[in-house]
């Protein structure tokens, strides 16, 4: 992955370069374009004035004296290069190759002149313009010609400024497409870098969101999810693996003894029914074991949620109170809704019902177990961005040296052996948690209870007023 992306930076810069280079070179060409057509209009425009002129003052004499060679004398103050003005009767046959041969310049100008009555015309170096008149019933023509000293002397300045500006823009485009296509890559290089170093030994690594990137970030929040529940994966794994042949070789054990047993000896009836009923509680301590299994692994492995729903955290948290004291009546637990906030929409959470209840439901139940059945306080809140559930107990506690234990399956603290469980209340509780893209904080004390915090994004300022209230 980490070559293609390489790559990929190499093909962008190349495509980089080749627009610029593109852009450069029609730029160039339209500027020097521009600057030529210019120049010869503009010379033009000198020879038309310089021809004018000619006439002008060809139709104030009194004889319009022709001399041989048919060149005049320059009739300006200010000459153009190289100058050359001329005047010719026009032959009454309409023949100039000889005028075209004594001036060196092509009949077919000639030609144009007196069938446009002007004319213009270059070779490259010179440039012509003729125009004809009359004068005493007589046809003339009158030409000016010059050297175009725009072509000569600055359009070889501009070809040279012009070349050496996109020889340098061209090195700086090159620098520019590295740079720019070293900039656009180098956060998905360091996503890439980061990805190469996580592996099963440490799931709890995070890729870091990138600043103003919405579609990087969107790939880092996706990639961060996907991990989430990888880990929670191979630590549901890790721990079933470890526990579940010892949670299970219990009652299987004592299941296959009371069995052999009671065909080694011959018994009465009541015996073999005491053995049975014996064999019946080992079978259903197995049941309810195995459908803790099938709890964890079903919240731990899979990592999705079948059915997402609006939620409306007051609610269930008012049901579950409800269902739990109708299990047992010496649940003791008082709700504080000190901290609801005013606006009831802040309570929703996208998530399943049923899974958050049985969540919160194994988190209460389990305060009101190790507390002797004194009070539970449940706490309700909400921010813009998140729900809070604090549920704290005065009960037994957590010895500290065990703390790091208490997302194991089936793992109960050396002070709970006068309390049945099977300890699978918080290993399932933080998965679900992790399921709702939510947070399980524990902080307890050994004698002085236990506080847990239950964290969840809200909906609240994160959907539309109108999806909220759907």
């Amino acid at each position: 992955m980490f070559n293609r992306v390489i790559t990929n930076q190499t093909k962008t810069m190349i495509l980089l370069m080749v627009v610029f280079t593109t852009v450069i070179l029609l730029f160039g060409g339209l500027v020097y374009y521009s600057i030529v057509n210019f120049s010869h209009q503009r010379f033009y425009e000198l020879l038309k004035i310089r021809t004018t002129t000619i006439v002008q003052i060809e139709k104030s004499k009194k004889q319009l004296d022709i001399p041989e060679n048919h060149i005049l004398n320059s009739l300006n103050d200010e000459e153009l290069p190289m100058e050359r003005d001329y005047v010719f009767a026009i032959p009454e046959d309409s023949n100039f190759k000889k005028i075209s041969s004594e001036v060196q310049i092509p009949d077919f100008f000639f030609k144009n002149i007196v069938q446009k009555g002007e004319a213009n015309y270059n070779d490259n170096e010179f440039y012509y313009i003729g125009k004809s008149f009359k004068y005493n019933n007589k046809s003339y023509i009158a030409i000016a010609s010059a050297q175009n000293h725009y072509i000569i002397y600055y359009l070889g300045f501009l070809k040279r400024t012009l070349i050496t500006c996109i020889i340098l823009s061209l090195f700086f485009s090159m620098i520019f497409s590295f740079y720019l296509s070293r900039t656009l890559f180098k956060p998905i290089l360091k996503i890439t870098g980061k990805v190469k170093e996580i592996s099963s030994e440490n799931l709890h690594l995070r890729l870091e969101a990138q600043p103003d990137n919405r579609e990087l970030n969107e790939l880092v929040d996706t990639f961060n999810t996907m991990l989430t529940r990888l880990e929670t994966s191979f630590e549901t794994q890790n721990h079933l693996i470890g526990n579940v042949s010892h949670e299970l070789r219990t009652p299987l054990t004592s299941i296959m003894g009371e069995a052999d047993v009671a065909l080694s000896i011959d018994r009465n009836a009541q015996e073999y029914k005491e053995t049975l009923e014996i064999i019946l509680d080992e079978a259903e301590k197995l049941d309810k074991k195995i459908k803790a299994l099938l709890l964890i692994a079903q919240t731990g492995f899979d990592g999705k949620i079948q059915k997402i729903d609006k939620v409306r955290m007051d609610q269930l948290i008012w049901d579950t109170i409800e269902t739990i004291r109708k299990i047992d009546s010496r649940n003791n637990i008082y709700l504080d809704i000190s901290m609801l906030p005013d606006n009831p929409k802040k309570l929703k959470v996208l998530g399943n019902e049923q899974l958050l209840h049985l969540a919160v439901a194994n988190i209460i139940n389990n305060g009101c177990k190790y507390s002797n059945f004194q009070q539970v306080k449940v706490s309700l809140g909400a921010t813009d961005t998140d729900v809070y559930i604090i549920i704290k107990d005065n009960g037994i506690g957590i010895p500290e040296s065990e703390m790091n234990k208490i997302y194991d399956p089936f793992f109960r603290a050396s002070n709970t052996k006068n309390y049945e469980g099977y300890g699978i209340g918080l290993p399932l509780a933080r998965n679900i948690m992790r399921m709702h893209n939510g947070e399980l904080i524990v902080s307890s004390y050994e004698n002085l209870g236990t506080t847990v915090q239950l964290r969840f994004p809200t909906l609240y300022g994160t959907l539309s007023k109108q999806e909220i209230v759907n």
